[in-house]
């Protein structure tokens, strides 16, 4: 927040560096606080993409603090590598892998709550000293002061990435890499069978007999058209086969109360052609224990 001095300015230009203008101040405690509470949220949120999402608005923040500083190269730097590629990593891995699993809060390893305490007490300690250390060396110059040699900043930088530390920075690459890959391994799962083709399985049907023609495909019923509400057949009863087996697995099928027809809703006028979720077993509801041959409310189907 301290604009940087020009070499050989006079001694009113060093007033005004050390000065600081209301707006910036301003800008600094609410981003400041905001970026706190976003750190806090990393750690304190239950889900892993909320953690995601809370640390990419801290690294945000973070890049509007160094361009504020005058730092227009980190401030880039930290918007297109941490936000734009890690966390981007990050949620591409949390795609693969899955979110559905939740973890378990029941401690495996004895004392490990009051080590992780201890342990991030001391990281805490070291990055104040470590920061507290390079706030002392720095030059008034600030991050626009020439490094050795007469070169700036961002020359010193891409010399120690691209020259002392080349295999290091090369290495960190390869680890993202590895993690991608990692993913994709956990993500991929083992085929019980061989996959059957579409003829494959036409030859099933007409082999055993059963649903030799296609499936009924979903209807409209009542107001709701959708993939999970079931095609009615020519008596009046609902075909769960119309509907996907994820969705009966789901329990998720909209279908009619227990007994309930198409004629008898009309001729008592009651509510019996109301749609019900599949897990409400109570009113009868469509689920994946009914038989192909079975009517929505539990009776059989008569024959055409």
């Amino acid at each position: 927040m301290f604009a940087a001095g020009a070499g050989g300015a006079d001694s009113s230009a060093v007033d005004v560096s050390g000065t600081t203008s209301t707006g910036e101040a301003v800008l600094f405690w609410i981003l400041a606080t905001v970026a706190v509470i976003a750190a806090l949220g990393v750690v304190a949120s239950a889900r892993a993409v909320y953690s995601a999402l809370f640390l990419a608005l801290t690294m945000i923040i973070m890049a509007v603090f160094y361009i504020a500083q005058g730092a227009l190269f980190l401030g880039v730097v930290q918007v297109v590598v941490y936000t734009g590629a890690v966390m981007m990593l990050f949620l591409f891995v949390l795609m693969l892998v899955g979110i559905s699993s939740e973890e378990s809060l029941v401690e495996t390893i004895r004392g490990q709550r009051a080590a992780s305490i201890l342990v991030g007490i001391g990281f805490g300690a070291l990055l104040v000293g470590g920061i507290g250390h390079a706030v002392a060396a720095m030059g008034p110059g600030g991050t626009g002061a020439p490094g050795p040699g007469g070169e700036r900043h961002i020359d010193a930088l891409a010399d120690l990435i691209f020259d002392r530390y080349l295999w290091a920075f090369e290495l960190t690459g390869a680890l993202l890499i590895t993690a991608t890959v990692g993913a994709m391994i956990l993500a991929h799962r083992e085929q019980l069978g061989p996959v059957r083709t579409q003829r494959e399985r036409s030859r099933e049907r007409f082999r055993t007999g059963r649903h030799m023609t296609p499936l009924p495909p979903p209807g409209v019923y009542a107001r709701d058209n959708a993939v999970d509400s079931p095609a009615r057949l020519p008596d009046g009863t609902y075909s769960e086969l119309s509907v996907s087996s994820v969705l009966r697995a789901g329990h998720t099928i909209v279908g009619p109360r227990r007994g309930g027809r198409t004629g008898d809703a009309v001729d008592s006028g009651g509510s019996t052609d109301e749609p019900q979720a599949v897990g409400d077993t109570a009113h009868g509801a469509i689920g994946p224990g009914h038989g192909p041959g079975s009517a929505a409310g539990g009776g059989e189907v008569p024959a055409s």
